[in-house]
């Protein structure tokens, strides 16, 4: 085998043809950050499926479907970035075949895909634990159970214009939303946590038994339907997020070859965009 100086030849530019690191870096670096700056313009926009508020509860179909569009737009513009520079900030490898340069350009584009994905993973962790790490006041540990998913619904239930201001209702407002979310399961509120909310709430507000009683039915409805529109709602994000991602991976690739392509002033082929070649005819 060392005799053959070709095959020498071609096991040495194999050898080469490894992950130059700083192109992925680059790559993965510059795909997060258009990638932060598209999913920022977007939240600014109103271009969401989960939101805190309550007015979250009127968004239409259309709007979900419309958000998880625009994920996967920013997902093929902010990873097609990134690979095109991961593709075209290697090294040129010109003793290599022309499939072996173009793969591993593809290869270095799905790498920088992947390093991306894990920096924005590890920075939405960590924006999540210094959330989660902020010290709270005694109302925030009494309402973090349910609230701001079924906010709306404990306010109506406790709503009284006869309840001294400086009175504290932030403990049974606690208990009552760790009743409601009990309404979304197979056998929903049991008839003893209702007979019990139904006297918290008369005994709270001052309003007579009747009106708390139709205040709570209301409550345990509405609680029903807002916590099954917030699973929608994440199934939805988590679909568009998983789609987008994929679709990062495809055009990741794509565009590394293609600027593998461009580093090596070579033609793009003809999926890629690139000119058919036209034939010569024979005389």
């Amino acid at each position: 085998m060392d005799n053959n100086p070709a095959l020498a030849a071609y096991v040495d530019s194999r050898r080469q043809l490894r992950l130059q690191w700083s192109a992925v870096f680059a790559g993965a670096l510059t795909a997060a950050a258009l990638s932060l700056i598209l999913v920022s313009f977007g939240a600014a926009v109103g271009l969401g499926v989960s939101s805190s508020s309550p007015s979250w509860r009127d968004a239409s179909a259309a709007l979900a479907l419309l958000s998880g569009l625009y994920l996967v737009l920013q997902a093929l513009v902010s990873f097609g970035v990134g690979g095109y520079i991961a593709g075209r900030a290697q090294r040129v490898v010109s003793t290599a075949p022309a499939d072996a340069i173009e793969h591993n350009d593809g290869l270095h584009g799905l790498t920088a895909w992947a390093l991306g994905v894990i920096i924005g993973a590890t920075a939405l962790a960590l924006v999540g634990l210094s959330a989660a790490h902020r010290p709270s006041d005694e109302h925030s540990r009494t309402t973090v159970s349910a609230e701001p998913l079924l906010s709306y619904e404990l306010d109506r239930l406790y709503r009284s214009l006869r309840r001294p201001s400086n009175a504290d209702i932030n403990v049974v407002r606690a208990e009552a939303g760790r009743i409601l979310l009990t309404s979304s399961g197979h056998s929903g509120v049991s008839n003893d946590d209702r007979s019990y909310l139904i006297q918290q709430v008369a005994a709270a507000t001052g309003v007579p038994a009747a009106d708390a009683e139709k205040r709570v039915d209301n409550a345990i409805w509405d609680a029903r339907t807002a916590i099954m529109q917030s699973r929608r709602s994440s199934i939805i994000l988590a679909f568009s997020v998983a789609t987008a991602l994929l679709f990062g991976a495809v055009a990741a690739w794509v565009a590394a070859c293609s600027g593998g392509r461009h580093r090596d002033g070579a033609p793009l082929p003809v999926w890629m965009g690139g000119r058919p070649e036209t034939a010569v005819p024979i005389v």
